[in-house]
């Protein structure tokens, strides 16, 4: 059984883990049309512009990230004239920032410091691996909210899924719900890696 089960090896995939996410978020993005704009996401009190408006948000700031090595963490205020458009060309501009990480696996801590390519976050150094593998799980997660929010079923393949999952249990605790995320939910029997990471992030798939 699927449910449950943990990996003993780091969650950390970094870029080559936000490339896949990419990669599958881009997928959902292409169910967007400006008429669907109004309609209902599974994130509580957003509609889907709300939503493409937080993902441009961090996309812009995991650009940042590669670029200048720093973030400010900001909330826009009004989406991108054209925002599916906006959003199409960040991801595909995005992963050049990161092409040249490099970083070993072996060195990566959250919120440690002494590194020079260490990423400031509001003032708090991460590593690169570790902001790039939350990246990817908040960029594949949100695709799955959009491909929801227009009435598609998009499954976050297994593989992928699997590997956020393991980000997600380093980087969620219960502290963190239910500000930042919802109680988890009771996955069912037998459930597709895609549904358990969901479950886990309060999502019922």
């Amino acid at each position: 059984m699927r449910t449950g089960a943990r990996s003993t090896r780091s969650p950390w995939g970094g870029v080559e883990l936000l490339e896949r996410a990419i990669g599958y978020t881009r997928g959902c993005l292409a169910l967007a049309t400006p008429r669907l704009m109004p309609a209902p996401t599974p994130c509580a009190g957003w509609d889907l512009e709300a939503l493409l408006t937080h993902l441009h948000d961090s996309l812009t700031s995991l650009h940042e990230a590669g670029s200048v090595r720093r973030v400010q963490v900001e909330v826009s205020s009004r989406p991108p004239a054209d925002l599916l458009g906006a959003l199409r060309a960040r991801a595909c501009q995005l992963l050049a920032e990161w092409s040249v990480e490099t970083e070993p696996v072996s060195e990566v801590a959250v919120g440690s410091t002494g590194r020079s390519g260490h990423v400031l976050v509001d003032g708090r150094p991460l590593t690169p691996r570790v902001l790039t593998s939350a990246g990817a799980l908040e960029l594949a997660v949100h695709g799955w909210d959009v491909a929801a929010a227009c009435g598609a079923h998009m499954p976050i393949p297994d593989d992928l899924a699997s590997d956020l999952l393991g980000v997600a249990r380093a980087l969620v605790s219960e502290s963190d719900r239910p500000s930042l995320f919802a109680p988890a939910v009771p996955p069912e029997p037998g459930a597709a890696p895609g549904e358990e990471l969901l479950a886990f992030l309060g999502r019922e798939p």
